[in-house]
Protein backbone atom coordinates (compact mmCIF):
# COMPACT_ATOMS: atom_id res chain seq x y z
CA UNK A 1 0.00 0.00 0.00
CA UNK A 2 0.75 3.20 -0.90
CA UNK A 3 1.99 5.50 1.87
CA UNK A 4 4.45 7.62 1.09
CA UNK A 5 3.88 11.16 3.11
CA UNK A 6 5.64 14.28 0.90
CA UNK A 7 7.05 16.99 2.58
CA UNK A 8 8.27 19.34 0.45
CA UNK A 9 8.99 22.03 2.61
CA UNK A 10 12.95 20.84 3.02
CA UNK A 11 13.38 21.47 -0.64
CA UNK A 12 11.99 24.61 -1.10
CA UNK A 13 14.08 25.89 1.57
CA UNK A 14 16.99 24.37 -0.58
CA UNK A 15 15.43 25.74 -3.23
CA UNK A 16 18.13 28.87 -4.14
CA UNK A 17 21.33 26.58 -3.45
CA UNK A 18 19.92 24.51 -5.83
CA UNK A 19 19.38 26.73 -9.11
CA UNK A 20 22.83 27.99 -7.59
CA UNK A 21 24.16 24.75 -8.17
CA UNK A 22 21.91 24.66 -11.65
CA UNK A 23 24.19 27.68 -13.04
CA UNK A 24 27.41 25.94 -12.06
CA UNK A 25 26.19 22.81 -13.76
CA UNK A 26 25.45 25.48 -16.74
CA UNK A 27 29.15 27.39 -16.28
CA UNK A 28 31.09 23.91 -16.69
CA UNK A 29 29.07 22.70 -19.63
CA UNK A 30 29.73 26.25 -21.24
CA UNK A 31 33.10 25.83 -20.49
CA UNK A 32 33.85 22.40 -21.83
CA UNK A 33 31.89 22.73 -25.12
CA UNK A 34 34.22 26.39 -25.54
CA UNK A 35 36.87 24.21 -25.43
CA UNK A 36 35.52 21.16 -27.11
CA UNK A 37 34.96 23.21 -30.34
CA UNK A 38 38.29 24.88 -30.61
CA UNK A 39 40.08 21.36 -29.89
CA UNK A 40 37.50 19.26 -31.79
CA UNK A 41 37.84 21.78 -35.02
CA UNK A 42 41.61 21.08 -34.52
CA UNK A 43 41.35 17.52 -34.50
CA UNK A 44 39.24 17.80 -37.55
CA UNK A 45 41.75 19.56 -39.64
CA UNK A 46 44.84 16.98 -38.02
CA UNK A 47 42.68 13.98 -39.44
CA UNK A 48 41.95 15.83 -42.70
CA UNK A 49 44.92 17.09 -43.76
CA UNK A 50 47.70 15.87 -41.57
CA UNK A 51 49.71 12.53 -41.99
CA UNK A 52 52.01 10.70 -39.15
CA UNK A 53 51.48 10.58 -35.12
CA UNK A 54 49.88 13.61 -35.04
CA UNK A 55 46.72 11.83 -37.13
CA UNK A 56 47.62 9.28 -34.97
CA UNK A 57 46.87 11.22 -31.85
CA UNK A 58 43.80 12.92 -33.02
CA UNK A 59 42.70 9.76 -34.45
CA UNK A 60 43.16 7.76 -31.36
CA UNK A 61 41.40 10.48 -29.29
CA UNK A 62 38.23 10.69 -31.21
CA UNK A 63 37.95 7.02 -30.98
CA UNK A 64 38.28 7.02 -27.23
CA UNK A 65 36.14 9.90 -26.45
CA UNK A 66 33.51 7.91 -28.81
CA UNK A 67 33.72 4.04 -27.55
CA UNK A 68 34.14 4.31 -23.87
CA UNK A 69 31.81 5.05 -21.44
CA UNK A 70 31.91 9.07 -19.94
CA UNK A 71 31.87 7.93 -16.79
CA UNK A 72 35.36 5.82 -17.31
CA UNK A 73 36.78 9.17 -18.92
CA UNK A 74 36.27 11.12 -16.00
CA UNK A 75 37.69 8.67 -13.34
CA UNK A 76 40.45 8.25 -15.49
CA UNK A 77 41.03 12.50 -14.90
CA UNK A 78 39.98 11.92 -11.46
CA UNK A 79 41.57 8.66 -10.37
CA UNK A 80 43.84 7.60 -13.07
CA UNK A 81 46.10 10.89 -13.27
CA UNK A 82 46.78 10.79 -9.46
CA UNK A 83 48.57 7.81 -10.07
CA UNK A 84 50.92 10.00 -11.75
CA UNK A 85 50.67 12.66 -8.97
CA UNK A 86 48.16 14.31 -10.88
CA UNK A 87 45.48 15.37 -8.54
CA UNK A 88 42.65 18.07 -9.99
CA UNK A 89 40.05 19.10 -8.44
CA UNK A 90 36.50 18.08 -8.64
CA UNK A 91 35.79 20.84 -10.78
CA UNK A 92 38.72 20.52 -12.92
CA UNK A 93 37.98 17.14 -13.24
CA UNK A 94 34.48 17.54 -14.80
CA UNK A 95 35.32 20.03 -17.11
CA UNK A 96 38.62 17.87 -18.54
CA UNK A 97 36.51 14.99 -18.84
CA UNK A 98 33.66 16.82 -20.63
CA UNK A 99 35.60 18.35 -22.77
CA UNK A 100 37.49 15.24 -23.88
CA UNK A 101 34.47 13.70 -24.62
CA UNK A 102 32.93 16.75 -26.44
CA UNK A 103 36.03 17.11 -28.60
CA UNK A 104 35.69 13.64 -29.67
CA UNK A 105 32.22 13.92 -30.86
CA UNK A 106 32.47 17.39 -32.02
CA UNK A 107 35.55 16.43 -34.39
CA UNK A 108 33.51 13.82 -36.50
CA UNK A 109 30.49 16.50 -36.79
CA UNK A 110 33.23 19.15 -37.79
CA UNK A 111 34.56 16.19 -40.08
CA UNK A 112 31.68 15.97 -41.73
CA UNK A 113 30.79 19.33 -42.37
CA UNK A 114 34.20 19.61 -43.71
CA UNK A 115 33.43 16.86 -46.24
CA UNK A 116 30.70 18.28 -47.29
CA UNK A 117 31.75 21.82 -48.44
CA UNK A 118 32.36 21.38 -52.77
CA UNK A 119 36.25 21.62 -53.30
CA UNK A 120 35.43 23.29 -56.00
CA UNK A 121 34.64 26.32 -53.86
CA UNK A 122 38.36 25.91 -52.43
CA UNK A 123 39.74 26.29 -55.73
CA UNK A 124 37.66 28.72 -56.62
CA UNK A 125 38.81 31.08 -53.68
CA UNK A 126 42.65 29.98 -54.48
CA UNK A 127 41.87 31.42 -57.88
CA UNK A 128 41.10 34.52 -56.58
CA UNK A 129 44.07 34.89 -55.13
CA UNK A 130 43.21 33.85 -51.32
CA UNK A 131 45.61 32.06 -49.49
CA UNK A 132 44.95 28.66 -47.31
CA UNK A 133 44.44 30.48 -43.97
CA UNK A 134 42.21 33.30 -45.92
CA UNK A 135 40.02 30.18 -47.91
CA UNK A 136 39.18 28.06 -44.58
CA UNK A 137 38.29 31.54 -41.76
CA UNK A 138 35.81 33.18 -45.15
CA UNK A 139 34.85 30.65 -47.32
CA UNK A 140 35.10 26.97 -45.11
CA UNK A 141 34.34 27.28 -41.86
CA UNK A 142 31.39 29.39 -41.79
CA UNK A 143 29.67 26.73 -43.82
CA UNK A 144 30.60 24.32 -41.59
CA UNK A 145 29.50 26.11 -38.70
CA UNK A 146 26.17 26.23 -40.35
CA UNK A 147 26.01 22.80 -41.42
CA UNK A 148 27.04 21.55 -37.45
CA UNK A 149 25.10 24.27 -35.22
CA UNK A 150 22.33 21.83 -34.66
CA UNK A 151 24.51 18.69 -33.49
CA UNK A 152 26.62 20.92 -31.43
CA UNK A 153 23.14 22.48 -29.97
CA UNK A 154 22.50 18.73 -29.48
CA UNK A 155 26.29 18.27 -27.78
CA UNK A 156 25.46 21.20 -25.36
CA UNK A 157 22.39 19.25 -23.80
CA UNK A 158 24.45 16.56 -23.26
CA UNK A 159 27.15 18.41 -21.75
CA UNK A 160 25.11 19.22 -19.39
CA UNK A 161 23.18 16.10 -18.24
CA UNK A 162 26.45 14.44 -18.17
CA UNK A 163 27.97 17.30 -15.88
CA UNK A 164 25.46 15.14 -13.12
CA UNK A 165 28.52 12.12 -13.51
CA UNK A 166 30.33 14.81 -11.44
CA UNK A 167 28.76 13.92 -8.60
CA UNK A 168 30.70 10.64 -8.63
CA UNK A 169 33.78 12.45 -8.22
CA UNK A 170 32.51 14.83 -5.31
CA UNK A 171 31.91 17.83 -7.76
CA UNK A 172 28.93 19.88 -6.00
CA UNK A 173 26.94 20.67 -9.40
CA UNK A 174 23.00 20.32 -9.40
CA UNK A 175 22.83 16.84 -9.37
CA UNK A 176 25.71 16.45 -6.29
CA UNK A 177 23.79 19.20 -4.61
CA UNK A 178 20.93 17.26 -4.53
CA UNK A 179 22.31 14.28 -3.37
CA UNK A 180 23.71 16.20 -0.11
CA UNK A 181 20.62 17.48 0.64
CA UNK A 182 18.50 14.83 -0.10
CA UNK A 183 21.01 12.52 1.78
CA UNK A 184 20.70 15.03 4.89
CA UNK A 185 16.77 15.29 4.85
CA UNK A 186 16.18 11.68 3.48
CA UNK A 187 13.67 13.11 1.21
CA UNK A 188 14.79 11.43 -1.79
CA UNK A 189 12.13 11.73 -4.54
CA UNK A 190 10.85 15.48 -3.87
CA UNK A 191 14.57 16.42 -4.36
CA UNK A 192 15.65 14.46 -7.64
CA UNK A 193 11.80 16.08 -8.55
CA UNK A 194 12.56 19.15 -8.33
CA UNK A 195 16.02 18.84 -9.41
CA UNK A 196 14.57 16.96 -13.09
CA UNK A 197 12.34 20.46 -13.14
CA UNK A 198 15.58 22.51 -13.17
CA UNK A 199 16.95 20.43 -15.91
CA UNK A 200 14.44 20.41 -17.84
CA UNK A 201 14.02 24.20 -17.34
CA UNK A 202 18.09 24.62 -18.31
CA UNK A 203 18.06 21.68 -21.79
CA UNK A 204 14.88 23.99 -22.76
CA UNK A 205 16.85 27.72 -22.35
CA UNK A 206 19.13 25.82 -24.10
CA UNK A 207 17.28 25.21 -26.86
CA UNK A 208 15.27 28.41 -26.68
CA UNK A 209 18.62 30.25 -26.88
CA UNK A 210 19.53 28.18 -29.85
CA UNK A 211 16.35 28.58 -32.18
CA UNK A 212 16.72 32.30 -31.61
CA UNK A 213 20.40 32.33 -32.73
CA UNK A 214 19.98 30.04 -35.96
CA UNK A 215 17.26 32.65 -36.42
CA UNK A 216 19.81 35.63 -36.22
CA UNK A 217 23.02 33.64 -37.73
CA UNK A 218 21.08 31.91 -40.91
CA UNK A 219 18.21 34.18 -42.40
CA UNK A 220 19.52 34.02 -45.69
Amino acid sequence: MFDYNFHWRPVLKSLPDLIEAGMVTLQVAVLAMACGIVIGLGLALIRLHMRGPLRWFASAWVELARNTPALFQLFFFGFGLGAFGWHLSPYTIVLAGLTFNCAGYLAENFRGGFQAVPDTQIRAARSLGMTSVQTYLRIVIPQVLRIVYHPITNQMVWAVLMSSLGMMVGFRELSGETQFFASRSFRIFEYFAVTAVIYYAIVKIILGASRLMALRLFRY
